[in-house]
């Protein structure tokens, strides 16, 4: 006979990388206990949160609880399917572990399926992540099918510089410095031909627009960079991520490397916003923090 125990779930929505609500990158955490949920009720769930991507944290050890645990199991799932790696999700989780559960650890471990060991601390209002460091590699804008995909993206703006990340698929398309912040955000890429050129995902995750910071361009606000970011259709996501952790775990490789400096402030100029403080280490990855505001609390039977 089937069993008809259901099981009652934490559950929580969190705008990341902002301190103020409606704005950032909005995630689901699930907190779960020893017991797992299997794939297919991960991805009901995160269909039915219907954000861009759902958190599913998960107690590793017996005997600890989410209160006094360091160590957990994360996985992300956008409303379609499983992704490899998520750092606005990782923010929002530490966020609920930190501030709502009241974890006392000041470094949390989150163990992933595909990317490895990832790291959360808590300093001051900001939580950082401890994320690898990805380089890139300049690419030549003449051929296929960089040249169709920079058309689609920014038109006849000028571009400066042009890198690839080919461990992350992700394409920088740099702006160049006489661009405005203005000019940047109000682009409108046509999102259609984009995903049309590649539509497998082959060549392309993420497709990010930079534009170098100063003073004109950043409104008074001491950016260091400004990014828009564009993902691939396999994900299941709106074509633009309103802020994107992972992908400046790329554009802190590059724009460290430009302005020669270890330390950065981003911002990722979506509609919605988000700041970013960036610190590259020399051990080959990069502090990425944020703060986070959680906007619902409940539970969810499964």
């Amino acid at each position: 006979m089937a069993s008809n125990i259901k099981r009652v779930l934490p559950l929580y929505t969190v705008d990341a990388f902002t301190n103020k609500a409606f704005s950032g990158n909005p995630a689901a955490v699930c907190l779960l206990d020893h017991q797992d949920l299997d794939d297919d009720m991960k991805q009901k769930i995160a269909s039915e949160m219907n954000l861009s991507d759902t958190a599913y944290v998960r107690l590793l050890n017996d005997g600890e609880s989410s209160e006094s645990a360091s160590r957990f199991e994360i996985r992300w799932f956008t409303p379609t399917n499983e992704v490899p790696l998520c750092g606005h999700a990782t923010l929002a989780s530490a966020a609920i572990l930190f501030h709502v559960v009241g974890n006392k650890s000041e470094k949390l471990t989150f163990q992933t399926k595909m990317r490895g060991d990832l790291f959360a601390s808590r300093h001051g209002n900001l939580i950082s992540l401890d994320f690898p460091l990805y380089d890139t590699e300049k690419q030549d804008g003449s051929v296929k099918p960089f040249k169709e995909v920079i058309q689609a993206t920014v038109g006849n703006m000028a571009v400066q510089d042009l890198q690839y990340s080919a461990e992350t698929k992700t394409f920088i398309i740099r702006l160049d410095d006489s661009i405005t912040r203005d000019e940047l955000e109000s682009r409108n890429p046509d999102t259609t031909a984009m995903l049309n050129l590649d539509p497998q995902g082959q060549y392309f995750d993420d497709v990010i627009l930079t534009l170098k910071g100063s003073r004109e361009n950043t409104n008074q606000q001491s950016y260091d960079c400004l990014s828009r970011v564009f993902v691939s259709p396999l994900f299941g996501l709106p074509v633009e991520d309103p802020v994107t952790g992972s992908a400046h775990a790329v554009l802190a490789s590059y724009w460290s490397k430009q302005l020669q400096k270890k330390t950065l402030y981003a911002h990722q100029a979506s509609r919605r916003g988000g700041d970013l403080h960036l610190k590259v280490n020399d051990n080959g990855r990069v502090d990425i923090a944020g703060e986070a505001v959680v906007i619902l609390k409940g539970q969810i039977t499964v």
